[in-house]
């Protein structure tokens, strides 16, 4: 199966800004100690919460900047800039972005539901995950074109559920060497599409 070469630009824009090695890290610290049952099910719904997330700014993220009178180019100057300074954090291989601070940390850990703050947002429907699928739906025409990068997002989403129920497992092995390669390969492609959307941004606009 032939997959053009925009859905793969797409896939990595989404892997990179979500981030499921991240997310599991963040994951696994988040539910230390709790039950696998509730540890699932606190995975499945932070993940639907997200894609909800996601999918309303992938559908309405156009008519969001029409609203505020921000034309496509300057978004995509601005996403462009948010990603590629989303790529220094992951090449460096501190936290990113989407990652929760410790403020935030401690809030999480108090007794109630984290599935939504902070596991859906902002660990996996981050500022840099959202505005790179209003950057995607942005650049490409037509509906086979939208459904081609919303299972680009569902894909990658799928991926993050993954993660998450095999977190301890999957830090375990790659440990903290492993999992800071695998944030600075993901970084050095997401700086490359950054830069890409700040071109097009800029030669739309001229």
């Amino acid at each position: 199966m032939h997959v053009p070469l925009q859905l793969w630009s797409a896939f990595f824009t989404l892997l990179a800004t979500i981030g499921p090695v991240e997310t599991a890290a963040v994951f696994a610290s988040l539910t230390s100690g709790i039950h696998r049952a509730h540890r699932t099910s606190l995975a499945i719904r932070a993940t639907l919460v997200a894609f909800g997330l996601l999918l309303v700014f992938a559908l309405a993220g156009n008519l969001f900047l029409v609203l505020l009178h921000v034309s496509l180019p300057a978004f995509q100057i601005a996403g462009g800039i948010l990603l590629f300074l989303q790529a220094l954090t992951l090449t460096f291989s501190k936290s990113g972005l989407s990652s929760i601070s410790e403020g935030e940390h401690r809030e999480a850990e108090r007794p109630g539901d984290i599935a939504v703050f902070p596991l859906a947002f902002p660990v996996i429907a981050g500022p840099g995950s959202l505005s790179a699928v209003v950057l995607l739906m942005g650049r490409i025409d037509g509906l086979t074109n939208s459904l081609a990068i919303i299972a680009m997002l569902i894909l990658c989403l799928v991926l993050t559920f993954g993660t998450m129920l095999t977190a301890d497992r999957l830090l375990g092995r790659l440990g903290k060497t492993g999992t800071d390669v695998v944030g600075r390969i993901f970084g050095v492609l997401l700086a490359a599409l950054a830069v890409q959307f700040v071109l097009d941004g800029v030669r739309a606009a001229t």
